[in-house]
């Protein structure tokens, strides 16, 4: 599901409608290019892009372990969730355009599991926005990871 929020066309350089421009929880591959296309401003001089990916291992209570692949869950309300969650960098930060993707499903090491972006005037806003997007998504988005490790055990990660 992407619900890319519509755009205004204004004159004089003023801002878009919104800064929120794509926001999506999805269970297929997502698209770089699609995220950077959203970002699309002129007026932007740094774009910052953040992709987590699914890698071969991973730090559990037992010790580092071998991940074999992963599978996301989300709630039902994690799409509003994320949807709130970018309003909220947007209003807290001077960006100018701002986009979160979330893969759900079954995962293989290495498939992007996350895209976060953001377009401000300047470098370190959007460095700093898209620290904060990614940070908080992850921490108030009901996104749930299942891990699957070499030694034949699994693991359930953010789970309530």
């Amino acid at each position: 599901m992407t619900e890319p929020t519509p755009q205004a066309t204004p004159e004089s350089g003023a801002r878009s409608v919104s800064q929120v421009r794509l926001v999506g929880l999805r269970e297929t591959a997502l698209d770089v290019n699609e995220v950077l296309d959203a970002l699309a401003d002129d007026a932007s001089g740094g774009l910052t892009l953040f992709i987590g990916r699914v890698r071969d291992h991973d730090k559990t209570a037992d010790g580092a372990k071998g991940v074999v692949g992963l599978d996301y869950s989300a709630h039902p309300t994690a799409l509003d969730k994320l949807r709130e969650v970018c309003q909220r960098i947007a209003d807290e930060y001077d960006v100018h355009a701002l986009a979160a993707i979330h893969r759900t499903g079954a995962l293989a090491i290495g498939d992007a599991a996350v895209v976060v972006a953001t377009a401000s005037a300047h470098r370190g806003t959007s460095f700093d926005a898209s620290r904060a997007l990614i940070d908080t998504l992850k921490s108030e988005v009901p996104i749930w990871k299942h891990q699957r490790f070499t030694d034949g055990t699994e693991e359930w990660v953010g789970s309530p």
